[in-house]
């Protein structure tokens, strides 16, 4: 780590805000400080080349810089140390980039020329890394020729595929958990997937990230044999070290925590968005069903905020991220698969801390119509001729509706009901797909366990989305989806009173 330590910042010198001594905090974590005066090439010289030695410690080079070293101001003196620079050019924080280049050593004629000696020691650097690099690619290709099976398992690694993994055979418990359900795929790819390291912030227990670690181990001081990173409590920090491995490659990252947490770990999610980084975010406990572990523990809005990053293209034209929240265990294997398949974009799983009962099956198994979750969004159950209205919802709020549903077609009312796992999937399907999962002038009702505006844009201006619009209360989840009408009375009540208000 490099620590340029000018006492300039953008609005005051440090010393208005802070006395931390830095080197004192970081010899207190382990680390192996080295302090030099960050002006003088040899001493940056010297504290590489002793840093690059250290094998056992972390290493933080701190440069104790001057700001503006060798700046003058239009009367030919010091401007060192302002802090305008630190967020304007010379001439516009108030100093002079003529006289100042002049005392630099530069030619006002030519500013920015490169003088003799630097090009002459470029030249030498650059012929001997050429050199280097020549014969690295030499013994590169002598040991791919010894080691074509190495070889083909390393291109493997670094095309982001893996091997074949039959998920249909993956066997999950009835009506389980969908935290749980990706617990029993992540214990398969423990064992067919040799590249890939999964992380969790202090929660593998809880997340269910425990299904991988079962069939490997954890990382430990001077044992790297293991696929598994015990974080601790450090989200942001978990987030950050993933997106170092995506950029280092042939490295699957995943990591967990619980989805309310995903507020700690956004900076460095949308870095991966932003860089079109492969991780996968293994979100649990998803809604306001945590009940005991109250309102702060609770994601209400947290789902809106990622499902956002679907709605931004990064710079290569496509969805920034990829958000699935599946509505029970055979989504969820199909939703690992999908996220697999993902080498472009990070993955958000969005998963459920309580039970989920299976939704039906329309054909010969339940994996095969759940594979139809790869474009977004689609029918779980149907009737004959035009629907009279449409249920809408995704993870655990499916299987609700499925139960309304039984309810209003006592009334004799044709009911279609939707899995929308990805809105951002299903945007990108064919206009003719999308109508015909949801055909306009048909009225949609949506049930949400966030804020009604994370359905909304499926919905439409006339449908009408159950959601929650106040922090959550706490109580046990069957109480609160009782107080908060997450049941198939409540669905079949509002979707009747929708109904009649439309007429």
């Amino acid at each position: 780590m490099f620590y340029d330590s000018n006492d300039i910042q953008l609005s005051t010198e440090t010393k208005a805000v802070t006395a931390e001594d830095t080197a004192m905090k970081y010899n207190s974590w382990g680390w192996r400080v080295i302090s030099i005066s960050g002006n003088d090439h040899s001493q940056i010289r010297k504290a590489l080349t002793e840093a690059v030695a250290e094998k056992e410690k972390p290493v933080i080079i701190i440069g104790k810089t001057i700001m503006g070293k060798g700046l003058l101001d239009n009367e030919g003196k010091s401007f060192e140390r302002k802090t305008s620079t630190h967020g304007m050019p010379v001439g516009e924080a108030g100093g002079s980039f003529e006289k100042s280049l002049l005392n630099l050593g530069g030619d006002i004629a030519d500013p920015f020329s490169i003088f003799d000696d630097v090009r002459e020691l470029y030249a030498g650097i650059l012929a001997g890394k050429r050199k280097a690099a020549s014969a690295w690619k030499e013994r590169k290709s002598e040991w791919a020729a010894s080691n074509s099976a190495l070889d083909s398992k390393l291109h493997q690694f670094y095309s982001g595929g893996i091997p074949p993994i039959d998920f249909r055979a993956i066997v999950q418990k009835e009506n389980s958990a969908t935290r749980a359900a990706s617990s029993a795929v992540l214990g398969v790819l423990a064992t067919k997937v040799e590249n890939m390291i999964v992380a969790s912030a202090d929660l593998s227990n809880s997340d269910k990230t425990d299904g991988f670690l079962k069939n490997t181990k954890q990382f430990k001081k001077g044992d790297f044999s293991g696929a598994f990173l015990q974080s601790g409590v450090s989200e942001l920090t978990m987030a950050a070290v993933m997106n170092g491995m995506a950029l280092h490659g042939g490295i699957i990252p995943a990591c967990g925590t619980f989805f309310v947490f995903s507020d700690y770990m956004k900076p460095a999610v949308r870095l991966a968005c932003l860089m079109g980084l492969p991780v996968k975010y293994i979100w649990t406990h998803d809604a306001f069903r945590v009940g005991e572990d109250g309102p702060t523990h609770q994601p209400v809005e947290q789902e809106a905020q990622i499902r956002l990053m679907e709605q931004l293209k990064n710079h290569h034209g496509v969805n920034s991220m990829l958000v699935l929240r599946p509505a029970d265990s055979n989504e969820t294997t199909v939703a690992w698969k999908l996220a697999l398949e993902n080498t472009k974009t990070p993955t958000a799983l969005i998963l459920s801390r309580q039970n989920i009962r299976d939704l039906p099956s329309l054909g010969k198994d339940r994996y095969s119509d759940a594979l139809e979750s790869g474009k977004g969004a689609y029918v779980v159950q149907d009737c004959t001729g035009m629907p009279d209205v449409i249920l809408l919802a995704s993870g655990s709020e499916v299987a609700t509706l499925v139960e309304g549903a039984e309810l209003l077609r006592k009334d004799n009312l044709n009911i279609r009901i939707v899995s929308a796992p990805s809105e951002g999937l299903f945007r990108n399907q064919p206009d003719e797909y999308q109508r015909s999962v949801l055909p306009e002038n048909i009225p949609v009702f949506g049930l949400t366990a966030g804020l009604p505006v994370t359905l909304q844009g499926l919905a439409g201006p006339k449908g009408r989305v159950w959601g929650v619009t106040s922090f959550g209360y706490s109580a046990p989840y069957k109480v609160l989806d009782e107080k908060f009408g997450f049941n198939a009375d409540n669905v079949y009540k509002q979707v009747k009173n929708y109904l009649a208000k439309l007429k």
